[in-house]
């Protein structure tokens, strides 16, 4: 049986206590590793004015981790393009790709992923762009990037560089149907977040594959699904391990944010009993095989062509061992 490709996707955690500079070391140690286990990417995340997360600014985190790794595709999970001038993203990752042809993702979100103070503050006070513009802007990155799908567009005035002799992998990211439809109509690969846990993902697959339209890129859909994944060599530690995004989940829903504890702590932590009743979760943990077990029927299920893990662990090397664990297993009957 040859299995689907293995992804990770990874937001640096800045646990308690911790450092943006250990936890970038993290990020950069999970990627070396996602490398070796043979893993088809790794992206990295876009948010701002979170002191729990230290991955604000891909396009720099990429270009570290893509000279810091050997062959492993690296990009984003994504740029949130309300944020930014399309010609800017374009030419960052024209720049990236430049340094690592072949290897560079250019995952794009449609949410702002902030606040609105924060929002203005990237954008110099001007007003985001609307759904209505979102579209346009899409087809604008990727024109500047050596794909045109119009003939009108920012990229007929301008050009991004340095001009590479190949161009990123763009995709849509989402956790709804419009991203989904639009990277069908666009035929350009779409990854859904189903580890938001905020249901719809097979109603997304759906979409996105109703509306696919071959492309210059792709001639079929190529759908990427996340998912929440934790292994251990038990179950009970597993579920241990497990407290941290519990409690972490628990604190953006009710508006508390706890930081990133160690399982030991959140436990131990007043508000964990109710975050432990209210912790629905569409996570994989266990053991490997569990682990695996679980990943083989979301991806049935949803019709993935690629999974692609986040592993919610404060400890650097319980979320290595979790990612270790699993790939391993993960590729063991792969033929």
């Amino acid at each position: 049986m040859t299995r689907l490709p293995l992804s990770v996707l990874d937001v640096s955690l800045v646990p308690e206590g911790s450092t943006s500079s250990e936890a970038l070391e993290a990020t950069t140690r999970l990627a070396q590793l996602a490398d070796e286990l043979g893993c088809e990417r790794f992206w990295v995340a876009e948010h701002h004015n979170m002191g729990a997360v230290a991955s604000c600014s891909p396009p720099v985190l990429i270009a570290h981790l893509a000279a810091s790794t050997n062959r492993i595709k690296v990009g984003s999970g994504g740029v949130m393009l309300p944020n930014h001038a399309p010609f800017v993203v374009a030419e960052q990752f024209a720049m990236l790709e430049a340094l690592h042809p072949g290897r560079i993702d250019l995952g794009i979100g449609r949410a702002p992923g902030s606040d609105r103070a924060t929002m203005m503050a990237l954008r110099h006070g001007i007003e985001a762009i609307n759904v209505d513009e979102f579209p346009q802007h899409v087809i604008d990155v990727l024109g500047l990037l050596g794909d045109v799908r119009s003939d009108d567009g920012l990229f007929t005035q301008v050009k991004a560089t340095p001009n590479a002799t190949s161009r990123p992998t763009v995709a849509l990211l989402g956790s709804s149907g419009y991203s989904a439809q639009l990277a069908g109509l666009l035929g350009v690969p779409f990854g859904f977040a189903h580890h938001f846990g905020m249901g719809g993902t097979s109603e997304a697959a759906d979409t996105y594959r109703q509306n696919f339209r071959p492309s210059p890129v792709l001639d079929e859909p190529h759908l990427i699904v996340t998912a929440v994944s934790l292994a251990a060599e038990t179950s009970v530690e597993a579920d241990h391990l497990m407290a941290t995004h519990r409690l972490f989940k628990h604190g953006l829903r009710t508006g508390r944010l706890y930081g990133v504890l160690d399982a030991d702590d959140a436990t131990a932590h007043p508000d964990y009993q109710q975050a432990l009743a209210y912790a629905g979760t569409n996570a994989e943990f266990g053991t490997a095989d569990e682990v695996v077990e679980g990943l083989e029927k979301l991806a049935v299920e949803m019709g993935a062509n690629e999974l692609m893990l986040t592993v919610p662990v404060a400890n650097v090397e319980q979320r290595l061992a979790s990612l270790e664990l699993t790939a391993k297993a993960w590729f063991s009957n792969d033929s």
